[in-house]
């Protein structure tokens, strides 16, 4: 008799992977289980007309007749539940099949527990007798496509077990291929504790996006989204605790611009809520221009959440105040990222950038979900890895305002970058720096500190003060991608001895 075991094909039921995935479609594949059951005897194909177990003799032994291929006029198989998305899937067709739920074998069977010595009974799940009709899918009332029951998971866990016990070698292959008997995921991404909400029209200065967090309240990037990943959203300032991989402090990045992109989006840190926009100057939209070999920006561009580089204060490295704004990061991963998207992030380094004559620190970090973050720990690490990657970092901030008619940037440390406990240091400076803002202790000047979630900050607000903010703003408009005037490519220059533009 021929046993069901589902693998991907043409027609069946659909079924949806346990990771939410794109949905496939199953078919039964027809596995010949000779006597005795073992991973050598296991044989695909339709090639053995029976299946022999036990023997004449005695011990319950019987013979089962010829089995061949069901018609092709069978009804169809049924739809693979979501219910079963990350445990093992029923098995399906009429007749003997393997049970999906460690079915009880047959009493004289050699495997059954009666016939394990003393001593083993229990501690192994019995292979099920062929001649077991198949049985209702375990927490499914009726088979395969009700609802769950509460202990539907564990059940389906266990049947997992049963089957990879059964089927030790192609068992477990199979299984592993399509995903099932893995544990569900238990732990959400940043990004999927906020969301973002689109206002006005994209490429126009009306554009907003606002941000939400997993309750559905409307929050501000910049105040209510905790510096340190990990940290407790619990209203606290400072987060009273940080989530670090050995020794490696994660932060939470707010993206302002993805990778490749021109339009120099930033959090409008003089709006109420801080929405993401789009720079303008005099009335236009910017753009950074494709500065020679680079397009657009070079790297996931964006901030971390409350840091402020304090214009009131003289920073001692570069001898200068600082910007104003959340400190920048640069996030060098192989991910092109979104805007408003909420990456944690490892720090590895820090460039001192003197932007118009105002310190503009660069943090220079990768996400941790990044298939590279694996081999990338320190600054070093990146010249090794992403070789050049650092030179043309400094090379793009050199000269990104030069088509508009400005001087080149200079860096404090001769163009030097810092490790990352010099870098963690920065940013805990201007993590102290905000908090000080949003208690009223330094003049913040035209910065927006309005928020929902930080408890004892005088600019706390509540949730209708912020919903009513945001529905203020214009109505959402979907809008084409635009090409940017003023975009022009900035041709490698000429430079002296030492390193400057001639």
């Amino acid at each position: 008799m021929n046993a069901f075991l589902p693998r991907s094909g043409q027609g069946g039921g659909p079924h949806t992977s346990g990771e939410g995935g794109t949905a496939a479609r199953v078919t039964p594949h027809f596995v010949s289980l000779p006597s005795p059951v073992s991973p050598s005897s296991l044989r695909l194909g339709t090639s053995s007309p029976t299946v022999k177990r036990g023997n004449s003799q005695g011990n319950g032994g019987h013979r089962l007749g010829s089995a061949t291929t069901p018609p092709e006029d069978k009804p169809p198989l049924p739809a693979f539940p979501r219910a079963w998305c990350g445990a093992a899937p029923p098995f399906w067709g009429s007749g003997p099949c393997l049970p999906s739920g460690g079915g009880a074998a047959g009493a004289g069977s050699p495997r059954s527990p009666a016939a394990l010595p003393p001593r083993r009974q229990g501690r192994r799940a019995p292979v099920p007798a062929l001649e077991a009709p198949c049985p209702a899918v375990p927490g499914l009332p009726g088979g395969a496509g009700g609802r769950r029951s509460p202990d539907g998971r564990r059940k389906g866990r266990e049947a997992a077990a049963a089957i990879m016990r059964a089927l030790p070698g192609l068992g477990r292959l199979l299984l592993a291929a399509r995903g099932w008997g893995r544990p569900p995921r238990r732990c959400l991404s940043a990004m999927a504790r906020y969301g973002t909400e689109q206002r006005g029209r994209p490429n126009s200065p009306d554009y907003r996006l606002y941000f939400k967090n997993a309750d559905g309240k409307y929050i501000s990037p910049f105040h209510d989204i905790p510096l340190f990943a990990g940290a407790k959203e619990d209203k606290e300032i400072p987060a009273k605790r940080s989530k670090t991989t050995a020794n490696e402090v994660l932060f939470n990045m707010i993206v302002e611009v993805p990778r490749w992109t021109n339009a120099k989006m930033e959090i409008a840190t003089e709006e109420p809520l801080n929405p993401i926009k789009q720079d303008t100057k005099k009335g236009k939209l910017r753009y950074v221009a494709n500065i020679f070999p680079h397009k657009g920006y070079i790297w996931n561009y964006g901030a971390l959440p409350q840091t402020w580089e304090d214009p009131n204060h003289k920073d001692d490295v570069t001898g200068c105040c600082g910007d104003n704004d959340p400190i920048d990061v640069c996030e060098i991963g192989s991910k092109v990222r979104s805007s408003g998207e909420i990456v944690k992030v490892k720090v590895l380094g820090v460039l001192a950038l003197v932007d118009e004559g105002e310190t503009d620190w660069k943090i220079i970090a990768i996400g941790v979900d990044d298939p590279e973050a694996q081999n990338i720990h320190d600054i070093d690490d990146v010249r090794k890895h992403k070789p050049g990657y650092l030179e043309a970092t400094i090379e793009w901030f050199r000269l990104y305002k030069v088509p508009d008619g400005k001087p080149e940037n200079r860096f404090a440390f001769n163009g030097e970058f810092k490790g990352k406990d010099f870098a963690v240091e920065i940013i805990k400076c201007t993590h102290e720096y905000w908090k000080a803002l949003l208690h009223k202790k330094t003049d913040g000047g035209t910065i927006k500190c309005m928020n929902v979630l930080v408890s004892g900050s005088p600019f706390c607000c509540s949730e209708e003060d912020a919903r009513s903010i945001v529905q203020s703003a214009p109505v959402p408009v979907n809008g084409d991608p635009v090409s940017p005037e003023g975009i022009f490519f900035f041709p490698q220059m000429p430079y002296d001895s030492s390193n400057h533009l001639l």
